[in-house]
């Protein structure tokens, strides 16, 4: 069954926005979405004063009336709380309710996301219409799931988050005593004595503290996850047979902890954006695929949104190319997506949106947009039985050997504290990882490295990425997956400050120091556009370390500069495992030697010959054995070596057409843009 009530088959739609169009449109929509082989449309995402047009006063008639002909059409609704746009009504009415900057300057009304997520007369307004709507349309047949708000992720200022802020911190800390040792309090007289003294980090005179400031991204991401929590409690009471989710804005938000998230819906969902064209993009799409399916644990997660005809960049909207928004939709498909919605149905005709992509643009149905749109619909149709669950409770949809870590914690810590280099980040880096082995052919997943030695023991070799913050648990996570055979990767600057962004006394890279074989006497930050050798030929840029061997082996040194001939690249065997240091920013050249080697020693190769540098092959785990998609992303023909049965994907959209191909087993050639989908055959004994 597919993540939704009801729905066995490749969920395919999107955002729709029918209160922005006169009713005639409705029907023509209805007739074009049967045509597209559309079966699942989003609603009321941002409809709360077409819904609640006064305080208290609710209209449902026209949604009554769409909500009838999507479902006489065979279309399951998505049906979303719209708290993420309250009405003129409310800021009106509730000023206090209005959010606020670190500026302390207080936003008006005249755009989305205008609200305070501590407010208690936003929360109490929220809760209200997440109520009415549970009430009117919590058994509808019609209601396949229910989308909780939008894209989480306003934080605020001002007297109703220094409340819930003190609050928090009450809870974390117990007492006065615990918080101003957290915080280190005494520098700079910060040392509190009355919990009113304690304000949000608002805008200050010269650096603000830097635990301070990582406490309150902490809060900020509860507050928004007890906004969620509080229309979740409701809609399971009137709605218990129907799924929640609430969709996650990736990769570049993280004004909440995705695990917890993860955690507490239904399934997983994701807007997911490429920042990119071409082949670059295709690798942005499989890092946000990786990481949904990752938050999701094992749990079902659905592409919630995308571009249909365009590719953002700065200052630009890309067409994109011939076929690439199918290329996206199936990278998402094969990497565990039980759908590929998309924002949104129809192009509006006026509004801060208005040249934003969709499924139907401006020039109608009779568009390449449009076409394009019925192809994926058409091949989505073809792959029913792939999002059928695998056998197992506790079977994963996508097996990779190697994990990437992915600490909340860490990307806040970089954020906060005051660092010798404005290089870091832990985004680029994670991505940056993960594009290395996108291009190998290789398979990730994210992890933590608190998690259970169970959930760590799935992989081969683990990457951490430039990790500042490590707790002493995730440290001895990781020592303990390395002696028992892991291989790890670690990135200069990892494990130096711990969970209050206290430094580790006696060198950095504390954390993980026993575990490398290491010490880090000293960082050596780089000036901008400054790079010196590595033996080897490479180069490394903007952060170097002086490195004492404490058990590890030189893997290579620096060759020139204050540290010419000191380690600049590690290895040590502990256990049954290897972990290897990193303590430099390196070229891109000499990245990719460190990945591949590390690769070969963890035995990990490509997911099938001739995969990699822009052709990806994933394999999915699903009820009818294991489907590998094979995907070329480049401008050449290129060939894979594939063991199995081609499913049809020239059939009707509802799968009546047509037969699978013959049984193939070996080359395959793909042309520029092409991609097959196999029911892969058990390898020869």
């Amino acid at each position: 069954m597919s993540v939704v009530r009801g729905v066995d088959r490749v969920l395919f739609g999107g955002d729709y926005n029918p209160e922005q169009w006169p009713e005639h449109v409705w029907h023509d929509d209805a007739r074009l979405m049967a045509i597209a082989g559309v079966n699942t449309v989003t609603l009321g995402v941002f409809s709360w004063s077409s819904i609640e047009p006064r305080e208290g006063e609710y209209d449902f008639g026209w949604l009554d009336r769409v909500i009838d002909l999507m479902h006489a059409h065979g279309i399951g609704v998505v049906l979303a709380t719209p708290t993420a746009s309250p009405p003129p009504w409310f800021t009106k009415a509730h000023p206090e309710a209005l959010n606020r900057t670190a500026d302390g300057v207080q936003l008006v009304h005249g755009s989305r996301d205008v609200y305070d997520p501590s407010a208690d007369a936003y929360r109490e307004a929220a809760r209200r219409v997440a109520t009415a709507l549970g009430e009117r349309y919590g058994r509808h047949e019609a209601v396949v799931a229910w989308h909780v708000h939008n894209e989480y992720g306003s934080v605020s200022y001002g007297p109703a988050t220094d409340r819930r802020f003190r609050e928090w911190l009450r809870a974390r800390y117990g007492d006065l005593g615990r918080l101003n040792e957290a915080w280190w309090s005494a520098f700079w007289s910060q040392r509190y004595a009355e919990w009113d003294e304690i304000l949000a980090p608002q805008a200050t005179q010269y650096l603000p503290n830097p635990t301070q400031m990582l406490d309150f991204r902490r809060f900020s991401a509860e507050v928004l996850l007890e906004c969620y929590r509080e229309q979740a409690e409701i809609l399971r009471a009137l709605s218990p047979d129907v799924p929640l989710t609430t969709n996650f804005m990736l990769p570049t938000w993280l004004h909440f902890d995705h695990w917890d998230f993860g955690a507490e819906v239904d399934f997983v969902s994701i807007d997911h954006y490429s920042d990119s064209p071409g082949v670059e993009g295709a690798a942005h799409a499989a890092f946000g695929a990786d990481q949904a399916r990752s938050f999701a644990r094992g749990r079902p997660w659905l592409l919630m949104e995308q571009g249909a005809n365009v590719t953002q960049v700065p200052g630009r909207m890309l067409v994109k190319e011939p076929g690439e928004v199918i290329r996206t939709s199936l990278q998402h498909v094969a990497r565990g997506s039980d759908g590929a919605l998309f924002f949104q149905w129809r192009a509006p005709l006026a509004g801060a949106e208005v040249f934003h992509s969709s499924m139907v643009p401006h020039s109608g149905p009779d568009s390449r947009a449009f076409r394009e749109m019925t192809e994926l619909g058409r091949v989505l149709g073809r792959l029913t039985d792939v999002v059928a669950p695998p056998e197992g409770s506790d079977a994963r949809v996508v097996t990779p050997r190697v994990a990437i870590a992915w600490e909340p914690d860490s990307w806040w810590a970089l954020e906060s504290a005051s660092l010798p280099s404005d290089h870091f980040s832990l985004l680029a880096s994670v991505r940056r990882a993960h594009r290395e082995l996108w291009f190998a052919g290789v398979s990730a997943d994210l992890v933590r490295l608190d998690d259970d030695p169970a959930a760590l023991d799935a992989y081969d070799l683990l990457l951490v990425p430039s990790q500042l913050l490590a707790t002493d648990e995730q440290a001895a996570g990781l020592d303990a997956w390395v002696r028992r055979g892991g291989h790890a990767v670690v990135w200069c600057f990892s494990g130096t400050v711990d969970a209050d962004l206290h430094v580790r006394p006696g060198g950095y890279s504390g954390a993980f120091a026993e575990t490398l074989g290491i010490r880090v006497e000293e960082p050596h930050p780089l000036p901008k556009g400054v790079a010196i050798a590595i033996e080897g030929g490479g180069r490394a840029h903007d952060w170097t370390e002086h490195v004492e061997l404490r058990g590890a082996s030189v893997v290579t040194r620096y060759a020139e500069g204050v540290l010419s001939g000191e380690p600049a690249i590690t290895e040590n065997r502990r256990g049954d495992g290897v972990a290897t240091y990193v303590s430099a920013e390196l070229d891109d050249a000499t990245f990719t030697r460190v990945v591949t080697s590390a690769l070969a020693a963890a035995g990990v190769r490509a997911e099938a010959p001739g995969a990699g540098g822009g052709v990806e092959v994933v394999r999915r785990h699903a009820g009818s054995g294991v489907v590998v998609a094979a995907i070329n992303h480049t401008a050449e023909t290129r060939t894979v070596t594939l063991r199995g049965t081609p499913i049809d994907l020239e059939g009707g959209a509802d799968g009546a057409d047509g037969a699978d191909g013959p049984v193939v087993d070996g080359p395959v050639d793909l042309a520029p843009g092409a991609f097959v989908f196999l029911h892969e055959a058990p390898s020869p004994s």
